[in-house]
């Protein structure tokens, strides 16, 4: 039986890496998306022809009320798609970026930041260990910055600083049932955080190339298999673990 990964935030950026990558493993895949309906369906496309299976579900990870709903429908989804009860791995991924320096950040951009990296992966975990399979797997995104330091990142850090607290008490809690969760870093990529700044502004693309010991920034395609590995059933006893994917940046 071929295991069920959930990505949140799979239409795009690392979470779609990750979502393709986890299915050319041999796994399925349920990803959810905000706002990119067109693009979650061009990578549920991209999964089937692969000869697996995925289905794509609408969920703003900021909005806590609706989780209930959200669950009945990974539920239904699981029960219609693949006659099950419970999927395999959880995937915290969905996210996004402020950079704003400690004196310029606003109270709204700080809670943005907590709401969605804190808060949602917090109640939407609680909301989703019913579902969950004994000796499952969850995995957190968090940054290369809860290391080192670089400037206009404080509060965002800060939240992802919070999720790799959290995934140590989600480890310690539910190892009970066999589940593991660990903590994934990546580094600067090349991607759409903060709209594309690493990957379309040369400046800043130089500026943590050259940080980084591999001498240059990281990709996609550097991220999504690496998780897809932690994943495998030969990687079962890796858990409360930050593990940073950053080609060496800043040691």
């Amino acid at each position: 039986m071929s295991t069920i990964s959930l990505v949140t935030g799979g239409s795009r950026g690392l979470g779609r890496n990750t979502a393709l990558s986890i299915a050319r493993q041999g796994g399925d895949v349920i990803l959810t998306y905000l706002k990119g309906a067109e693009d979650a369906k061009a990578v549920v496309a991209e999964i089937e022809r692969m000869g697996r299976k995925a289905v794509a579900l609408q969920l703003d990870v900021s909005n806590i009320a609706a989780f209930p709903a959200f669950a009945n429908a990974v539920r239904s989804a699981l029960t219609e798609r693949w006659e099950r009860s419970s999927f395999d791995h959880l995937i915290n991924n969905a996210g996004h970026g402020e950079m704003a320096t400690l004196a310029d950040t606003t109270e709204e951009q700080f809670d943005a930041l907590f709401n969605v990296h804190v808060k949602g992966v917090f109640f939407l975990t609680q909301a989703l260990l019913s579902l969950l399979a004994d000796k499952g797997r969850i995995i957190n995104f968090s940054s290369g910055l809860t290391r080192v330091s670089f400037a206009g990142f404080s509060a965002y850090s800060a939240a992802k600083g919070a999720v790799e607290t959290l995934t140590l008490y989600m480890a310690k809690e539910l190892g009970s049932r066999g589940i593991t969760a660990n903590t994934i870093a990546p580094g600067a990529i090349e991607t759409d955080f903060l709209g594309g700044a690493v990957r379309d502004i040369p400046g800043y693309n130089e500026a943590f190339a050259t940080i980084t010991a591999l001498g240059r920034v990281g990709l996609p395609d550097d991220i999504g298999p690496m998780v897809a590995s932690l994943l495998r059933p030969d990687n079962h006893w890796v858990t409360a673990q930050r593990i940073e994917v950053s080609g060496g940046q800043s040691i």
